[in-house]
C-alpha cells in the first residue's frame, strides 16, 4: 500500500536537504572551494527530489512535472560537467551554472509550495497570479542570478 503522507514527508525532507546542501556548495564555489562530499550529497538529493516528484498521484501533467523534467536535464549536464568532463575548460563554468540553476529550481518549487500550503501566504496569492507571489519569485530569481555570478567569479581558477 502507498502511504502518501509518509512519501510526502520523505520527499520534502530530501528536498530540504538538497536545498541546504546546494547552498553550501554554492558558498564553496563562491569561495573557490570544490567541497566534493557536499557536492555529491547535493547532486544525489537533488536528483532524488526531482525523481520522487514524479511518483505523486496525478490525473494530468502539471507545471511541477515540467520543472522536474527540466531540472533532471540540468542535473544531467551538471553531472557530466562535474564528473564526466572533470570541469575542464568551459565545463567548469557549465558545472557552476547548472549547479546554481538546480538549487534555484528547488527553491522555486519551495516558494510555490509555501504559497499553496501556508494559509497566510495562500490568502495573499490564492491563484499564484497575484503580485505577492510574482514579487517573491522575482526576488528569489535575482538572488540566484547574483549567487551564480558570484560563484562563477569565485570558482573560475583551475586547481581547486
Amino acid at each position: 500500500m502507498f502511504d502518501l503522507p509518509m512519501f510526502t514527508l520523505i520527499h520534502v525532507l530530501i528536498s530540504v536537504l538538497g536545498i541546504v546542501a546546494g547552498l553550501v556548495v554554492i558558498g564553496g564555489l563562491m569561495a573557490g572551494a570544490r567541497l566534493d562530499g557536499w557536492t555529491a550529497f547535493f547532486l544525489l538529493t537533488t536528483v532524488l527530489t526531482s525523481v520522487t516528484g514524479f511518483f505523486f498521484p496525478v490525473d494530468k501533467i502539471t507545471p511541477a512535472h515540467a520543472v522536474g523534467a527540466i531540472s533532471l536535464v540540468v542535473l544531467a549536464v551538471c553531472l557530466l560537467a562535474r564528473y564526466g568532463k572533470q570541469m575542464a575548460g568551459k565545463w567548469r563554468g557549465t558545472y557552476v551554472v547548472t549547479a546554481v540553476v538546480a538549487v534555484y529550481f528547488n527553491v522555486f518549487v519551495l516558494v510555490v509550495q509555501l504559497f499553496v500550503k501556508t494559509p497566510a501566504l495562500a490568502q495573499l496569492a490564492p491563484t499564484q497570479a497575484e503580485p505577492p507571489f510574482a514579487i517573491t519569485q522575482a526576488l528569489v530569481l535575482l538572488v540566484f542570478v547574483w549567487l551564480g555570478w558570484a560563484a562563477l567569479r569565485g570558482f573560475r581558477k583551475p586547481g581547486y
